[in-house]
């Protein structure tokens, strides 16, 4: 039985279709990330299962019961905002035992379960302090403490992340994946950020224009794309200039590249070839061209070739030392390994 299931949920604003036949299931335990663009339909989607918003038809269930009529504040959802959205007149220990006050949790339970979740999070030696004395971090810390708290049947979080900077992001997106692993609870995280879905979520919900583009594990969405759109999205691609030369080959100017998906496209179609930058190669042969940059990045280098007949701009990531050699306007060779990439029919 899955934990949280969208069934054929659609929800209209209007003329504007926010969500349109959204079918996803949530195993016990599991961390699904919504990831797409603004106005693609994620937040609509949690707000939904939080009952924040009414869905036009479909139906939102929990462990297989229906919940959608129901008031936000029967679900037990837990739910952490953008905005910490912490009482400034409360303490930390105030705010994290607020939603079992009201729930009229007795002292001594309550008690128990603020000073278990506040270890947690490691702020159990900020329990009196308010907000104003805390960081960022610190305050989403809090938020997620509140939460986890009430003991809620899944936890809800809507780009928790995305006020504080870069380097308390990465360290809070770790602390989260840690905590929601340990306390095993079925979690839907809503990001834009797709370092950040790829870094915690065991599967990933690719959104567009209302409704889903790919449902996977990181490594399937990341090296697997179903679609150009999630090509494009996730990751960084190479846009090569070809044409579908058979059911499993394509054709950059005079190269043939071994490819998994043209079945379909007819031969002679025009398309763009999507290959990620570890998927070219420096070599001998291939695609001819000049280096125009080298840009380090500590694990890997990044090398910038202009190619020359479809003058063209690619990025090859070449791993630790593979630039060693290199300097600006060497020519080089460029290969393609075509297994993992998308043909993209050109309109």
């Amino acid at each position: 039985m899955s934990a949280l299931t969208f069934e054929a949920v659609r929800k209209t604003f209007g003329s504007n279709v926010a969500l349109e036949g959204f079918d996803l299931n949530l195993h016990q335990g599991e961390l699904v990330t919504l990831l797409g663009p603004s106005g693609c339909g994620k937040t609509t989607g949690l707000r939904i299962a939080a009952g924040f918003e009414r869905a036009d038809s479909g139906r939102i269930l929990v462990e297989g019961a229906d919940i959608s009529k129901m008031p936000p504040h029967k679900r037990n959802m837990g739910m952490v905002f953008q905005s910490y959205s912490l009482f400034p007149n409360l303490t930390v220990t105030g705010n994290v035992e607020y939603g079992l006050r009201t729930r009229r949790i007795e002292k001594a339970e309550r008690d128990r379960r603020v000073a278990e979740v506040l270890e947690l999070v490691q702020l159990t030696a900020l329990g009196s302090r308010y907000a104003h004395q805390l960081s960022g971090g610190q305050q989403q810390r809090v938020a997620l403490a509140r939460a986890l708290a009430v003991r809620p049947r899944v936890l809800l979080l809507d780009e928790p992340l995305s006020a504080l900077d870069a380097k308390v992001r990465t360290t809070l997106r770790d602390e989260i994946r840690r905590i929601q692993t340990e306390v095993g609870i079925t979690t839907l995280f809503v990001t834009h950020d797709q370092e950040e879905a790829l870094a915690i979520s065991d599967r990933i919900c690719v959104m567009s224009n209302g409704q889903i583009e790919q449902l996977g594990t990181p490594t399937e969405v990341y090296r697997k794309p179903a679609t150009a759109f999630v090509a494009r999205f996730v990751g960084t691609m190479n846009v090569l200039p070809a044409t579908i030369s058979g059911a499993t080959e394509a054709n950059v100017n005079g190269t043939r590249i071994a490819v998994p998906n043209a079945k379909g496209m007819g031969k002679g179609s025009e398309i763009s070839l999507l290959v990620r930058p570890e998927d070219l190669t420096l070599a001998t042969d291939g695609l001819a061209g000049t280096v125009t940059s080298i840009t380090f990045q500590g694990a890997s280098t990044l090398v910038g070739v202009r190619l020359d007949v479809i003058d063209q701009l690619v990025s090859i990531d070449v791993g630790q030392g593979g630039a060693d050699s290199l300097t600006l306007g060497d020519r080089v060779g460029v290969g393609v390994n075509g297994s993992n990439a998308v043909c993209e029919p050109t309109h």
